[in-house]
């Protein structure tokens, strides 16, 4: 976890300042596989996140989409999306430091734990953490990631447009049908 959290400590000095990184290791040996940082906004990609990419990565390195016999150790638990890319691509195992609770307090989040991703799922997927949780939450009070926070579009306050965030609808309730909408 710490080298993970070093590696992503030093995106704070650069101009995309991000304090989200992944890092896969070979459970056994605890070889490095690959590693990534977030690059959402780098990449214009709202998937760009660390997990996603470090996964991405190490299926090309290995030219397969299979990661059983890794471990994923992630500098904050991960979203659902990306707990969800874990579970396909088999890890053994899930180590988050920051949770998402604590990202959440900083950035819009999905509210929904890793642990409670992997419990719904066929695949098994071990989640630890938080596991040396105040160092990772050092990368999200930095001074240089507080002031990249206020930059970004998706602040929690409001949406991009500054309309306040839509309600959540209750479960079973269908949404009005809007002009626009259409049946594909």
């Amino acid at each position: 976890m710490r080298e993970i959290y070093e590696f992503t400590a030093r995106t704070l000095q650069t101009k995309h300042p991000v304090p989200f990184g992944a890092l896969i290791v070979n459970t056994r040996s605890g070889e490095r596989l690959m590693r990534a940082t977030n690059a959402v906004r780098r990449e214009n990609d709202p998937s760009s996140h660390a997990e996603l990419r470090a996964v991405r990565l190490a299926c090309k390195k290995l030219k397969r989409i299979n990661l059983a016999g890794f471990t994923m150790y992630s500098t904050c638990e991960p979203c659902p999306m990306c707990m969800a890319n874990a579970l396909w691509a088999r890890l053994d195992r899930v180590v988050f430091g920051a949770t998402i609770a604590d990202a959440n307090r900083h950035c819009l989040q999905i509210l929904v734990p890793a642990e409670e991703v992997s419990g719904r799922a066929d695949m098994r997927t071990i989640v630890d953490g938080p596991v040396l949780r105040g160092l990772c939450n050092a990368l999200f009070t930095h001074p240089n990631m507080q002031r990249a926070f206020r930059t970004w579009t998706g602040k929690k306050a409001e949406t991009a447009t500054g309309e306040k965030p839509a309600r959540r609808m209750r479960a079973g309730a269908k949404r009005a049908r809007t002009p626009g909408d259409e049946t594909i």
